[in-house]
């Protein structure tokens, strides 16, 4: 379920469960402080703070700027990132996590497996969790431009594979 749906159940149910429920879906959902939500949603800190302190119940409209605001916030987490699904060394070497594409500025969100099965699974959870694209290897890519709806790319490490050929056969002489 949808946070701005679940807020909208908790707001139905009682105000102390919408306190407890917003409380968690700006800790844990969204990943702010009540001030920077505050700041997102046009809405005064202390207003904010005293609704969730419970010292003021929130108005209609104050309801609805905190609702539009998670939506907006929501929508803007899962569209417009790219999955790149690679194993931990790969992922470490990535230095941007955002990028210009198109005028668009997309997240470059890092989904690390192990094995192909690892990497199946973080395929489909990426697309449940709202890429526009995945980037894997090409051990795996095949399988799952077969499962997926979103464009797959797939990592050609031309460069880094005469590397490691270069460097193990220093090892073997």
């Amino acid at each position: 379920m949808e946070s701005s749906d679940r807020i909208m159940n908790a707001i139905i149910d009682s105000y102390d469960e919408f306190q407890r429920t917003f409380s968690i879906i700006l800790k844990e959902d969204i990943g702010m402080t009540a001030v920077e939500f505050a700041q997102e949603a046009s809405i005064p800190a202390s207003t904010l703070y005293k609704i969730m302190s419970g010292k003021r119940e929130p108005n209609m409209k104050t309801l609805r700027q905190i609702i539009k605001t998670i939506k907006r916030l929501q929508n803007a987490e899962k569209g417009d990132f790219i999955a790149v699904i690679a194993a931990r060394p790969v992922l470490d070497n990535i230095r941007e996590t955002k990028k210009k594409i198109g005028g668009n500025l997309c997240t470059i969100r890092e989904y690390s497996a192990t094995s192909i099965e690892e990497a199946i699974i973080a395929a489909v959870k990426a697309e449940r969790g709202g890429a526009c694209a995945l980037v894997c290897a090409p051990i795996v890519s095949s399988t799952v431009e077969k499962i997926l709806r979103i464009p797959v790319a797939t990592i050609m490490p031309r460069n880094s594979l005469m590397e490691a050929i270069e460097r193990v056969s220093k090892k073997i002489s």
